[in-house]
């Protein structure tokens, strides 16, 4: 079933919102660039112990992910590791590795 950009953007919004980011102290800004089907752009940002989520480009990022909308499902279903992602291709990740890998962090930690 084809998903629209604003149907894969709230439903990674519902999930990615399940993260417990209180003991996550440094401050992380992610962008996600979906690619394919459902195109477009969203951020995720952890300042502060609290977690944000919205449709917008972050030009002061930490690190941009690129994908399908497929592949960012699975990957906060938990049903693909993020890293295991990049190794096979499935994503590409650009800027500060060490702030990038913080990502698997984020998803491990929902409730």
């Amino acid at each position: 079933m084809e998903m629209t950009y604003a149907e894969i953007f709230s439903e990674l919004k519902r999930r990615f919102m399940e993260a417990d980011v209180s003991d996550i102290q440094e401050h992380l800004a992610y962008q996600f660039n979906i690619i394919g089907e459902g195109s477009g752009i969203f951020y995720v940002e952890v300042k502060e112990g609290k977690l944000s989520v919205e449709p917008y480009e972050y030009y002061d990022r930490d690190a941009m992910f690129t994908c399908s909308g497929e592949t960012l499902m699975k990957i906060a279903d938990g049903k693909m590791d993020p890293i295991r992602a990049v190794t096979l291709q499935k994503m590409k990740v650009e800027g500060n590795i060490d702030k990038a890998l913080c990502f698997k962090q984020l998803i491990d930690s929902r409730k």
